[in-house]
């Protein structure tokens, strides 16, 4: 049964009644919604300043994309290189993929507490270095372990992207449109993954083009590096170090969609409650920090109810990215579709990417209406039907050899395009839905574990990277391409099952009231009720101001 609201909210405030901190940090620890937080999400509007902070941000998901994406390009390329007159080895191949995925993992796993400290700007800024060096150590190579050294480079500066970047843009996000603005930095990945492709295809016959294709994530690196210098840090940080005075200016900017008249009636609700507001929930965090240690937060993170099922939804997420066997399909796409007969194998694995990229922009326009939740469950079932379908043409493929791939075959057209059509189904609804809803983790967690939870959370990722890419070749060896891509089918259906049961939906619930979902349960119902909640209390503001408004005075002719 839906609580009611309580009584003290029936009214909406007005625009100049004090603001009572104690007030919003009881109802935020009473797991009860705050009328004046709510009231604020009204007047939120995505300025340009918003979009320059996330467009700047998301170049981080830009080399994440490319520097993952265009290793399939060159491995197919690559050819005797590195090796002095041999071809690269399945084994080779595996090292130097998985190398990425390594790094990314120990880059994961420290940057969200590496961020708690420094802050997430500076996180990102040594991301980029590394990202420039770990180019040039690829471009200069001549040997497989030194070009090992410089894909484990570029996989630290990946892992530590692909954690501090979303959470840094969600905690400068309007909560109206948080979940859109996380999907940009997804929507950057996979468009970094179409350049990449795009690039491998121009470089794919031309003399050491493979050099080209690894060196050029330089360009943007560098570009970003430089933009880091005039961004602000995330207000939440800033609280944390008591710097209130910046936090007015940022939140100023953030909050600047008033007209020059309406800033001086309305500067009190413009700029003061949301500080406010933001400093009521920070100052909770800020009494965590300061009297306990490193060790009694990752106690805190694990033992406490709340956080640690927010850690078992975002882990239990980012594995169910990786499990379901995409990355594999992005690092060996040009390898798979050469050996199964396409003449232009790169140009192919561009159109798996570019659909990838298609399908994250439907996500971009729906997350935050649809709902995290609803684009999970109807996204899970078009997974597990490409990849069942991409089994049953592999099995059918290759009955002439015995159910494996082997090279100089020529295997039956028609079922080729059924495996590329399998595989477009499959990317699409990735894309969709699981390729970009579990770096929504940030939200999951309250300010003092935030750093650590999403590092964690991260890190799982990229340990199931690792997992899946390092077994890819020998499990299709092993158990034959069609038993490989039944078994991804499989484990899609554990995670679609995961996400009926345990995924809650989070869309329009700000951070610091998405951590109340989690008090006794994982927060399916919950997350109902508070969201139910919000929308009662913004149409009752909404119905009050409509009655108490002035009419707007009309402009001299």
């Amino acid at each position: 049964m839906q609580s009611p609201v309580r009584e003290k909210e029936k009214q909406p405030r007005s625009s100049d009644e004090n603001i009572d901190l104690g007030e919003i940090i009881a109802d935020l620890k009473g797991g009860e919604i705050n009328e004046l937080a709510v009231i604020i999400e009204g007047e939120e509007k995505t300025t340009w300043f918003v979009w320059i902070l996330v467009a700047c941000a998301s170049i981080s998901g830009l080399l994440f994309g490319y520097d993952t994406g265009v290793i399939s390009g060159a491995l197919v390329t690559i050819g005797e290189d590195l090796t002095q007159g041999k071809q690269l080895t399945d084994g080779q191949k595996e090292f130097i993929t998985s190398a990425t995925t390594l790094g990314a993992l120990l880059g994961g796993l420290f940057a969200g507490v590496i961020s708690d400290w420094s802050g997430r700007k500076l996180v990102l800024a040594i991301a980029d270095i590394i990202f420039i060096a770990g180019a040039i150590v690829q471009c200069v190579c001549h040997d497989v372990w030194t070009m090992i050294g410089g894909r484990f480079l570029i996989g630290i500066g990946v892992g530590l992207a692909s954690c501090i970047a979303p959470l840094y843009i969600q905690e400068l996000a309007p909560t109206r449109l948080r979940g859109r603005l996380v999907v940009l930095n997804v929507v950057m990945i996979t468009l970094g993954q179409v350049i990449a492709y795009g690039i491998d295809a121009g470089f794919a016959n031309v003399g050491g083009g493979w050099r080209w294709m690894v060196g050029l994530s330089c360009i943007p690196a560098g570009i970003q590096f430089i933009l880091l210098f005039f961004l602000p840090e995330s207000p939440r940080i800033l609280l944390r170090r008591g710097k209130l005075d910046t936090v007015r200016r940022i939140m100023s900017k953030i909050y600047a969609t008033a007209t020059p008249r309406d800033l001086e009636m309305k500067a009190y609700r413009f700029l003061c409650r949301p500080v406010k507001v933001l400093e009521a929930s920070v100052r909770q965090s800020i009494e965590i920090s300061n009297t306990t240690t490193f060790f009694q937060r990752i106690h805190l993170l694990l033992f406490k109810g709340v956080n640690r099922r927010a850690l078992i939804i975002a882990c239990g997420m980012q594995a169910f990215q990786q499990l379901c066997g995409f990355n594999t399909l992005m690092y060996y796409s040009a390898t798979l579709f050469q050996e199964i007969g396409f003449n232009q194998p790169t140009a192919v694995s561009l159109i798996v990417s570019g659909t990838n990229f298609i399908f994250t922009l439907v996500a971009l326009k729906w997350i935050d209406q649809i709902g995290r939740r609803k684009i999970m469950l109807w996204s899970a079932p078009g997974m597990i039907f490409g990849l069942t379908l991409a089994s049953i043409a592999f099995h059918y493929m290759t009955r002439k050899t015995g159910g494996d791939l082997v090279d100089n075959t020529s295997y039956p057209e028609s079922w080729a395009d059924i495996v590329l059509l399998s595989m477009i189904i499959f990317v699409a609804s990735y894309a969709t839905g699981i390729g970009n809803v579990p770096w929504q983790q940030g939200e999951f967690f309250s300010l003092e574990v935030r750093g650590l939870g999403t590092s964690i959370s991260t890190a799982t990722n990229w340990a199931a990277n690792l997992l899946i890419n390092s077994t890819y070749l020998s499990l299709m060896a092993k158990i034959t391409p069609a038993g490989a891509f039944g078994f991804y089918a499989g484990l899609c259906l554990l995670g679609w099952l995961f996400v009926i049961f345990c995924y809650p939906e989070t869309a329009g619930l700000s951070l610091e009231e998405v951590m109340m979902i989690f008090r006794s349960s994982f927060g399916i119902k919950e997350s109902r009720r508070l969201r139910a909640e919000k929308q009662q209390i913004k149409a009752r503001a909404k119905g009050t101001r409509a009655d108490t408004d002035p009419p707007e005075e009309e402009e001299p002719m």
